[in-house]
């Protein structure tokens, strides 16, 4: 018969702790516990919720500016395409008002792209001063890509060319006018041409000379560059062969001999 752990002699006094002080202390632990995270919250909750909230404002800030963003972004795409399609019809004035409001407001390669219909628009309708008044503007537009920035001062100087002094044309294009510039033949023609007006003509036949033999040209311009060359008395042919065949083949038996720029 099991007897009472009261009962038992001292030196067989169960040494563990009772089932009552078990359970005495897990509510102490407990209370502890509760204790601490109410100290705790009670301590830094201001804070912490503070936080949370700063979190979720940010949160909703960005999604808000980002879904204005891609609107306002849509809204600028929508007016450069309705501005296209008024290019197509011919209709240049209605292209010009379509885009206006992006001028004032766009992003800068709305912006640039916007004053580059509008100045497209002007030399159509014969507005050559307005027209190279939004070249200017996109020229000296710090926001724009740096290559529509190059491209609108080569539209710039070819919109009043023969307006200008040949000095000025030359100052504003020769750091374009370079082999490897992705504008080497659109500016290199301008300068070469430039130098012609002001009597250099051993630079404008080397400049035309190193279009001609630049193989990333257009062979249009190519072919153009290697004829004022030859004019000049530049010889721009590297392949007398390669060229006969480009322009229509070597020439057969009893045909005549092509005549080439000396």
């Amino acid at each position: 018969m099991a007897r009472n752990p009261t009962e038992l002699p001292k030196d067989e006094q169960p040494t563990g702790p009772s089932r009552e002080d078990e359970i005495l202390m897990r509510e102490i632990d407990e209370a502890v516990r509760q204790d601490d995270a109410a100290q705790f919250f009670k301590k830094y909750g201001a804070a912490l919720g503070g936080a949370f909230a700063v979190l979720l404002v940010a949160m909703f800030g960005y999604w808000y500016w980002d879904s204005n963003r891609e609107a306002e972004l849509e809204r600028q795409s929508e007016a450069i395409i309705s501005a296209l399609d008024s290019v197509d019809a011919n209709d240049f004035a209605g292209a010009s008002e379509k885009v206006a409001g992006l001028v004032e407001d766009g992003s800068p390669g709305a912006r640039t792209v916007a004053r580059f219909l509008q100045a497209g628009a002007a030399l159509e309708q014969g507005e050559t001063a307005r027209a190279v008044e939004l070249y200017a503007a996109v020229v000296a537009d710090t926001d724009a890509p740096q290559p529509l920035r190059d491209l609108a001062l080569i539209r710039e100087v070819s919109a009043n060319f023969d307006d200008r002094e040949p000095a000025d044309i030359i100052v504003k294009l020769e750091p374009l006018a370079v082999p490897g510039n992705e504008f080497f033949g659109s500016a290199g023609e301008l300068v070469a041409i430039a130098h012609l007006e002001a009597g250099n003509r051993d630079r404008a036949g080397a400049l035309f000379a190193e279009i001609a033999k630049d193989e990333d040209m257009p062979e249009t311009l190519r072919s153009r560059a290697r004829q004022m060359a030859g004019l000049l008395g530049v010889d721009a042919i590297e392949d007398v062969e390669q060229l006969l065949e480009e322009e229509g083949g070597l020439p057969g038996e009893g045909a005549l001999p092509v005549a080439l720029p000396q």
